[in-house]
């Protein structure tokens, strides 16, 4: 009888998981989410700015499941608890029965409680729907810039969060402010984009390439960028910084922080403070050995003890990892503790320009950045629409 294999989740971990045990004739799959799509996160960027569509950024997640032609069924709703006992995952409408578990659940934007306003006046980028509220809003500045010859008062757009999604963001909407110019004029001048972070630099933990080339590109874009400011307060009006200065400003999107999703809390296992499981080296999580947490869900570490970054690299780096295991466990054989490292990391910062590390000795910037970038992007999501083509030969083949 065919071993059945549950993962939670539609995201970068969740996919490569199905992708890489799909292979298998001894494996049945169901893959739940609860959303019907797969949403592209690390070009969440450029969606907000407009350089990307929505077709760009979601792929149809049963449309992809029928790619593998019976071998991957996909349930469109929500998981709200596990019972390890009895080996099942309770969904709203009904319950599923596995022999192995893979959650891989991702984040959300953690929205700190501690300060006052935050989630009332924000925005975020970990779900779909902030984000395209957030590209309507941004539009909808620019085209009143566009009707209103006369305005010269300064708008401001706050960004909350100097890491990896904050500088991506900063610097696409700042590159977009400038293309405006050729339409607006000297208009669109008057929008000015405020990064904001509490540590003492941009992209903390990051090299000294990464941080010195992507400080560089902001400025060069005119970005302000205010690093050791901490946000105390927000209202509909103002941001209010512990050092009694404030900032007015039109809206802004917070990339400061994650949360483990809601799952997390449902499941009785050892967690950090933002409800992320802390896991063995093999992945599992508690002492279920046919339960592996994946990508954002979960803390992951090197073999030296370092945490990873929540990447679509450690989550996908994972899933192949998690993938082998549960191989490994059918077939009787040992296994050895996951021992991940970044391979390298690239930062879009505007238009046709990026930064990246590789193996932590390429380094490269500029133009030959963002084609790597570009590459790496264009391979990933070519894989999926080739995915979501064999799904829609099938259904020609066998209609339902």
């Amino acid at each position: 009888m065919n071993k059945k294999i549950v993962v939670i989740g539609g995201g970068y971990g969740g996919l490569r998981a199905v992708e890489f045990l799909a292979k298998y004739e001894d494996i049945d799959i169901t893959l739940i989410d609860k959303n019907p799509y797969h949403y592209l996160q690390t070009e969440a960027y450029g969606y907000i700015a407009g350089r990307f569509d929505m077709h760009d950024i979601v792929i149809d997640l049963q449309e992809w499941c029928d790619g593998f032609n019976k071998k991957v069924i996909f349930i469109y709703d929500k998981a709200t608890s596990i019972d390890f006992k009895a080996q099942s995952v309770q969904t709203r409408s009904t319950s599923i029965a596995y022999d192995y578990l893979v959650i891989a659940t991702g984040a959300k934007t953690n929205f700190f409680s501690f300060i006052q306003g935050l989630r009332e006046h924000s925005y975020g980028v970990k779900d779909l729907r902030r984000a395209y509220n957030f590209r309507v809003e941004f539009e909808n500045l620019i085209y009143k810039k566009l009707q209103d010859k006369e305005s010269c008062e300064d708008i401001n757009l706050a960004i909350g969060g100097a890491g990896l999604s904050g500088v991506e963001v900063a610097a696409e909407m700042a590159n977009t402010i400038e293309m405006y110019k050729k339409t607006i004029g000297n208009r669109v001048k008057t929008i000015k984009i405020y990064l904001i972070d509490a540590s003492k630099t941009i992209l903390p933990g990051m090299s000294d390439f990464l941080i010195c080339n992507t400080q560089k590109r902001l400025e060069s874009l005119g970005v302000n960028i205010l690093v050791d400011t901490f946000i105390e307060r927000m209202d509909e009006s103002y941001i209010y910084f512990k050092n009694s200065q404030k900032l007015k400003y039109h809206f802004m999107i917070f990339t400061g922080g994650i949360k483990a999703s809601d799952l997390n809390d449902k499941v009785e296992a050892q967690k950090n403070k933002i409800s992320q499981f802390i896991p063995n080296r093999e992945l599992n999580i508690g002492s279920q050995i046919n339960v592996f947490a994946i990508g954002d869900c979960v803390e992951i570490k090197d073999i030296n003890g370092n945490i990873l970054p929540p990447t679509a690299q450690t989550a996908e780096r994972s899933a192949e990892y998690v993938a082998n295991m549960i191989r490994k466990r059918i077939d009787k054989k040992s296994v050895q503790p996951f021992d991940a490292t970044v391979l390298g990391i690239f930062i879009a910062l505007g238009g046709r320009w990026a930064a990246g590390e590789l193996f932590g000795v390429i380094k490269v910037k500029g133009y030959v950045a963002y084609l790597l970038k570009k590459a790496i992007t264009h391979i990933y999501y070519l894989g999926l629409h080739l995915r979501i083509n064999a799904g829609y030969k099938n259904r020609i083949k066998d209609p339902r």
